[in-house]
């Protein structure tokens, strides 16, 4: 049924379909949202973030149209869920978690539940490391109301970045970028509502 639901929004890659399956979705949502957890919508979780609705998280990640060899950087784990999906398709994830509670936890959680090809880092996602080299494919899983000319020159060549782009409190538009030789192609894709993107570390929590 839950397969259904997502090939019925449009979503037709199967190996996408496939790992949308697998990942148990009930683990990353709240102890009291286990119940709801394969209910397409979005969920809250701790420090105020959400986990996105399945449709998104399949969308989004169809869009990165990812190959198994390809290094992902994901700025705003969450409680990881993104990340495990992305993990079963690809070769490896950094994912960047402001919030210290948010990236333990699902640093935690990924290793118990065995995405061992996931780095969990507790950072900011304006201001990657240099010694965190380059990336095939990034995903944005918070709202920016630009995407930082510093993130887009961490794509490899024909790499994928996508992100919500908009007002941090209305509705923001999937943007998805690719590099090519002579710069970036910019493709709008749908409208969408994500929690906003802060520069910095949180201070608490």
């Amino acid at each position: 049924m839950f397969q259904l639901t997502l090939r019925r929004r449009g979503i037709s890659d199967q190996a996408v379909l496939r790992t949308m399956e697998e990942v148990p979705r009930e683990h990353f949502v709240a102890a009291d949202d286990r119940g709801h957890a394969y209910r397409d919508s979005a969920l809250g979780i701790a420090c105020g973030q959400t986990i996105s609705q399945p449709f998104v998280v399949a969308y989004m990640t169809e869009q990165l149209q990812l190959q198994k060899h390809h290094k992902v950087l994901e700025i705003g784990t969450g409680s990881g869920y993104q990340a495990a999906v992305l993990s079963r398709l690809c070769a490896h994830v950094l994912t960047i978690e402001r919030y210290r509670t948010l990236a333990d936890t699902a640093r935690d959680r990924l290793e118990a539940l065995g995405y061992y090809n996931v780095e969990v880092m507790f950072g900011d996602g304006f201001d990657i490391p240099p010694g965190a080299g380059d990336f095939d494919r990034i995903i944005v899983t918070a709202a920016m109301e630009q995407i930082p000319e510093k993130l887009l020159e961490r794509l490899l060549p024909r790499g994928v970045l996508i992100a919500p782009v908009g007002p941090h409190h209305g509705t923001q538009t999937l943007v998805r970028v690719t590099r090519t030789d002579s710069g970036f192609e910019r493709k709008e894709l749908v409208d969408v509502r994500f929690v906003p993107a802060l520069p910095g570390i949180a201070r608490e929590l």
